[in-house]
Formats: C-alpha cells, structure tokens, sequence
C-alpha cells in the first residue's frame, strides 16, 4: 500500500512537473509578448537587422503599445521624437510627414528599424554602442568613447554615465536574449 501511494506521488510530481513546463513558455510569452511581427520582420529584413533585436527595442520602449508617449515628447513603439522622425522621414523622401504618423506601426518601425540601421553604419556591429546612441544620442556616444572614463580603447564603453541610457541598454539585452529564446524571429 505504502509503496503505490509513494509511485501515485511520484507520478503526481512529475505530471505536475511536465505541465508547469509545458505552460512556462506560454507564461513567459504573456511578458514579453510579440505584436507586429509581420512590420518587424519586413524592416528589419529590408535594413538587415536581427528582428529579434527589433522586438526587444520595441519592448524596451513602448512594450508594445503602439500609442506611448514619452516625457521627451518621443512617440509610438519604437519611441521616436517628432525631431528625429523629421530627420527621418527626410532621409527616406517622405513627403507629408506629421508626427502623428509616429503612432503608426507601420511608419514608426520602419524608422525605428532605419535608424538602428544609421548608427550601425557610425558604430558598427557593437550592439552596446548602437543601443547606447539609439536612446542617449549618438553625439554622447562619440564623446564617451573619446573619454578614458568611459572607454579604455575608444571602440568600446566600459561605463555608460547615463543611468537611463544604461538601464536601457540592460533591459534590451536581456530582452534581446528573451525574444531570441521564445521567438527566434531570425
């Protein structure tokens, strides 16, 4: 009697063991979600860029809410400003922009995925780097790694002295890590 008890247990175990597996996936898609997939894998293909690096800026930025609104007046999911979107839009010969058209994911990835692009051409393939000018501005970049306090080498920072643009580039490598374990969109 003891001994089937004990296999009925082990058996309870395991079955429990097996669906708490089976549901973390589905849990930890709840938190980091993938909305906008088609838009992310259109830009990013067409600038030639990770798509899952695309989702983790994404969930950095807006957590996928496509209507955000930052303190810096920075706009939709990828968070661009009306002055960069501007820039932007300028560079891609749209005529008739308006900043409302940041709030449109088709638009706002698209220049969110061409300007990751533009500071790729500046900084190279250093993630670190790009994800640095991406929120802290590319002209603090180019100082910080001409300082010795941030860089040893001048290619790369050892110290981001932005505890945003640090928190930032953090948070979207480990959801960087995240997007490519759950979704592996590239």
């Amino acid at each position: 009697m003891r001994r089937a008890t004990t296999i009925v247990i082990l058996l309870l175990i395991f079955v429990i063991i097996m669906i708490i597996k089976l549901n973390s996936e589905s849990y930890e898609k709840m938190i980091y979600p993938l909305k906008y997939e088609h838009h992310i894998l259109n830009y990013a293909s067409k600038y030639d860029l990770d798509p899952n690096l695309v989702a983790a800026v994404i969930m950095a930025e807006s957590s996928f809410r496509k209507d955000a609104v930052s303190h810096k007046e920075a706009r939709g999911l990828m968070q661009i400003t009306p002055e960069t979107g501007r820039w932007i839009a300028k560079k891609l010969n749209l005529q008739d922009f308006d900043e409302d058209m940041l709030f449109d994911p088709d638009t706002n990835i698209e220049f969110g995925c061409w300007y990751i692009n533009n500071l790729r051409l500046q900084f190279g393939e250093d993630i670190t780097l790009i994800l640095a000018a991406y929120n802290g501005g590319r002209g603090n970049v180019v100082k910080w790694l001409n300082s010795r306090q941030y860089s040893n080498d001048g290619k790369t920072l050892h110290k981001i002295p932005y505890t945003e643009t640090r928190n930032f580039v953090e948070k979207t490598l480990k959801y960087y890590v995240k997007y490519k374990e759950l979704y592996n969109l590239g």
